[in-house]
């Protein structure tokens, strides 16, 4: 089987690991009814968060370690304090992104959650002065108002859960960005990886003891929630992330994610029986189309002009 190949299905088997994910999200904090479970024995989204962030940084520690032995230099301390900034935006936007999954539908969390791909070329213009491809401005577009319509064309259509999420979003592109900036310099994705992982767990515990009750009945009650949302979703799909990206084509690797969105909703519909409106659908398929065309663009016109550099050449 050719390399490009098996990365893809790499990349593709993350995709469906995250995507299926929302939906063990939501299960964590819903009863039987499907009502928002509440009481002394409630998990809280800081507890969840954090133990299976841990959880995450546990399956990747080996890895780490090894890549630590390997590496011909130290990391700087400067590196080291942005592996643990990584990880507060992280947090930020892991916390506030299951604070709004509890409160609205998975499929329009997936939905929502994708608007991060649009934000970090238009941040990456204020922060740095880095003009975004064309194809950006025609993608923040699309993607308002896709919003717009999933959300039933009306300001009053968006829920607590979904101001939360598209919140998260913001707190993702940074993310982005930040890991974009410190991994370069560093060559340690393993690594940094595993630090922000550990400052997740980290804050989201010590926020759930300050601000939440956790007991150990509620950890156990979602202990399958918490190991999948943890080992598969943080630890395996991250690795897989890893090793995929690094024998597939860019393009290939920014589409193949981005359907991320679409394994939410198909989980949400399987397991939790959501279904969406023709409004509705028209706004997630805007929102994708939106978002193809943000990564696809840049890649394609990249890809032309080299072709027409060595055909003059």
């Amino acid at each position: 089987m050719p390399r490009r190949l098996i990365a893809d299905l790499t990349l593709l088997l993350t995709a469906i690991l995250w995507g299926s994910t929302f939906v063990v999200q939501k299960l964590a904090f819903v009863d039987d009814s499907g009502a928002v479970a509440t009481g002394d024995d409630a998990l809280g989204p800081l507890a969840f968060t954090g133990s299976r962030f841990i959880l995450g940084a546990l399956v990747i520690l080996p890895l780490a370690l090894r890549e630590r032995a390997r590496a011909r230099v130290t990391t700087r301390r400067g590196d080291r304090l942005g592996f643990v900034l990584c990880g507060v935006l992280l947090f930020l936007g892991s916390y506030t992104q299951q604070v709004g999954i509890i409160h609205t539908s998975v499929t329009n969390a997936g939905f929502l959650t994708a608007l991060y791909v649009p934000m970090v070329p238009v941040l990456a213009l204020f922060l740095f002065r880095k003009l975004p491809h064309w194809a950006v401005w025609p993608g923040v577009v699309g993607c308002t108002a896709g919003t717009w319509f999933l959300n039933g064309g009306r300001l009053d259509g968006f829920s607590d859960g979904d101001l939360w999420v598209i919140g998260s979003a913001l707190f993702w592109a940074l993310h982005v960005i930040a890991v974009g900036a410190f991994v370069g310099r560093s060559d340690r994705p393993l690594g940094l990886a595993c630090t922000q992982f550990f400052t997740v767990g980290i804050l989201g515990m010590a926020g759930a003891w300050a601000l939440e009750t956790p007991s150990v009945a509620a950890l156990t009650g979602a202990a399958f929630e918490i190991a999948y949302a943890g080992i598969l979703s943080v630890g395996v799909a991250y690795t897989l992330q890893v090793v995929g990206q690094r024998g597939a084509h860019p393009a290939d690797a920014a589409l193949i994610l981005s359907s991320e969105m679409v394994f939410a909703a198909i989980a949400a519909a399987i397991v939790l029986g959501e279904r969406l409106t023709a409004e509705q659908m028209a706004g997630a398929g805007l929102i994708l189309a939106s978002i193809l065309v943000v990564e696809a663009l840049p890649f394609l016109h990249t890809k032309r002009r080299r072709r027409a550099s060595a055909s003059a050449s």
